[in-house]
């Protein structure tokens, strides 16, 4: 059996992420009353960002009756105007090297190409709309279009079924957090990838024991044909 799929994250994995995200997510969580640290963010970029911003919550609120879905709802409204600004505006935004190389060799391997993400799905819509990414990628979903997102396969499994997927065809899951990983191993990859493009380095990715750690997003191609 061939590999017939590969489902990679988006920020810090196929996009440029030189911690915008964690830094936009800081900022809405400040917005508040939270001074909240990026080594406590970025560990945490790969939730659904409603999760993320509720387990922020759970460390840096002493007062658990502050902690409900209207505060939730309030900073991440915050956190999404933040990131629609910035990538509707900011020149920064591009692909991770060789990244859309690598799309073009799956496809020519006749491998489907998805994307899922902790974004919720306008701002990853916005995403692929300025790498102008439409006709390079076969289908995106977002934590939003799912009951449950990272670590739970919902994104994967939704993915599978609108492309249609059989049971049988082996799959790959590429990211660059602990989420990813996990969701990978939890949707029944056959590779599980970690990349050290993004949030974690190498030592970091190790503990969950990902199939393969790649530095480089090419490297995937020799991992798909061995």
């Amino acid at each position: 059996m061939s590999i017939k799929l590969v489902v990679f994250d988006m920020a810090g994995t196929t996009v440029s992420d030189e911690n915008y995200v964690a830094q936009s997510f800081q900022q809405a969580m400040e917005k508040h009353g939270y001074n909240v640290k990026l080594e406590d963010v970025n560990p945490l970029m790969g939730y659904e960002k409603p999760l993320a911003i509720q387990m922020m919550l759970d460390k840096y609120e002493t007062d658990v009756l502050k902690i409900n879905e209207e505060i939730i709802h309030q900073i991440h409204t915050e956190f999404v105007n933040i990131m629609i600004d910035f990538y509707t505006h900011s020149q920064e935004i591009k692909p991770l090297p060789n990244v859309e190389n690598t799309f073009e060799e799956l496809r020519a391997m006749g491998i489907k190409i998805g994307l899922d993400t902790g974004f919720s799905k306008n701002i990853a819509d916005l995403i692929i709309s300025r790498l102008q990414w439409e006709d390079k990628i076969d289908i995106m979903v977002a934590s939003d279009e799912v009951k449950n997102g990272r670590p739970y396969p919902d994104m994967i499994n939704q993915i599978k079924t609108r492309l249609n997927i059989q049971p049988e065809d082996l799959i790959v899951k590429v990211g660059d957090t602990e989420v990813d990983i996990n969701e990978g191993i939890n949707a029944g990859c056959k590779y599980v990838v970690g990349v050290t493009t993004g949030a974690f380095t190498r030592s970091e990715l190790e503990p969950f024991h990902p199939t393969h750690i790649i530095d480089n997003i090419s490297e995937l191609i020799a991992i798909i044909k061995s």
